[in-house]
């Protein structure tokens, strides 16, 4: 057995996580370099590519909290942290960011610490601001869920050991961003509409994922009504490929769309989710969410998105899905990211 085939746990595991790996870390740093030059081409196109170069970064931290990567838990561990410095969720741990996202596939449920929706209810002015930004395209509402992982540890009680390490990360990523602020403002602006854009991708994708309801059950172990079923798991998770026809246009988010597939099998790396779904569905489009009607309902939904409980709506989930799939239904929510550990 060759070196590779134990460090990597899938024997293809070196070519496609280590091309996405070397593209996050290189693009990350030639798009980052480029935010320096002087032409404004160049930096529209650096702003893009370091954007681009972040969502990489955090699906790789998705692949390697479901140790997708190396056979040693360890290593996923190591790789998981770095590329969460890279797209600035280096806040909270990697650990509870892989514990709260593995409740979401074990609890069939969307579990959280934070209920954004009864905080709306209780601050109408903050919503009213959150909202008015969100028509202008700037995700407020995901900008307000990384604060809270910003300070983890002043915010969350059972995160109050982690205070050192979280004034850490804030000193150090709070004082290089505040150093480019004072010696070269530009390239912190740039920086800024790159981590929106990132943003924008990621709950993009997510947005149409699930009809699940939010649960406040992250420190709690309540037994989830739908825990175990996976049925009832298959009926209420969607598919949103970027394109059926061309396939590879999907490794722009490491074929994240093929969300059934993923929670058919959490256990199989991004490359081999289109053969997953392939089975599952033959490829039929009437079975996914075609990306123009997800744009169309991001667009539309903009600022409805904020505060929209609709689970009950749709209880068979077929219901969610051929509304999508129009493009026309008020459904789509925010702040489901993976990055997020609460």
């Amino acid at each position: 057995m060759s070196g590779t085939t134990v460090l990597f746990k899938d024997q293809e595991g070196l070519l496609y996580y280590g091309a996405a790996t070397s593209y996050a870390v290189v693009a990350y740093v030639l798009g980052f370099v480029g935010l320096f030059d002087g032409h404004w081409l160049i930096n529209v196109l650096a702003t893009l590519l370091l954007a681009h170069a972040m969502t990489i970064a955090a699906y790789l931290i998705h692949e390697c909290g479901h140790n997708l990567v190396f056979t040693n838990s360890r290593h996923n561990a190591l790789l998981g942290r770095f590329m969460s410095w890279l797209c600035g969720s280096a806040y909270g741990t990697y650990e509870d960011m892989r514990y709260k996202h593995f409740r979401h596939h074990v609890d069939n449920d969307d579990v959280v610490w934070f209920d954004y929706d009864r905080y709306f209810e209780e601050h109408p002015v903050v919503t009213r601001i959150i909202r008015f930004m969100e028509w202008f395209y700037i995700p407020a509402h995901d900008l307000l869920m990384h604060a809270v992982m910003a300070l983890t540890s002043f915010v969350i009680p059972q995160r109050r050991e982690q205070r050192v390490r979280n004034v850490t990360v804030i000193l150090v990523r709070g004082g290089a961003f505040a150093a480019l602020i004072v010696f070269v403002p530009k390239v912190a602006f740039l920086y800024v509409i790159a981590y929106l854009i990132m943003m924008h991708i990621l709950r993009f994708m997510d947005s149409v994922q699930h009809d699940y309801p939010h649960n406040t059950t992250l420190f709690s172990y309540e037994k989830p009504p739908h825990k175990g079923d996976s049925a009832w798991e298959q009926r209420h998770t969607f598919s949103n490929p970027l394109s059926l026809r061309i396939p590879k246009l999907n490794w722009l988010t490491l074929n994240f769309g093929y969300h059934n597939a993923h929670h058919a099998n959490m256990n199989l790396p991004w490359y081999r989710l289109p053969d997953l779904h392939y089975e599952m569905t033959g490829n039929d489009p009437d079975s996914v969410i075609p990306f123009t009607s997800q744009l169309r309902l991001y667009h539309r939904n903009r600022v409805r998105r904020v505060h929209n409980p609709q689970a009950e709506d749709y209880p068979t989930g077929m219901e969610y899905l051929r509304v999508a799939q129009s493009g026309c239904g008020p459904i789509g929510g925010n702040a489901a990211s993976f990055l997020t550990s609460f």
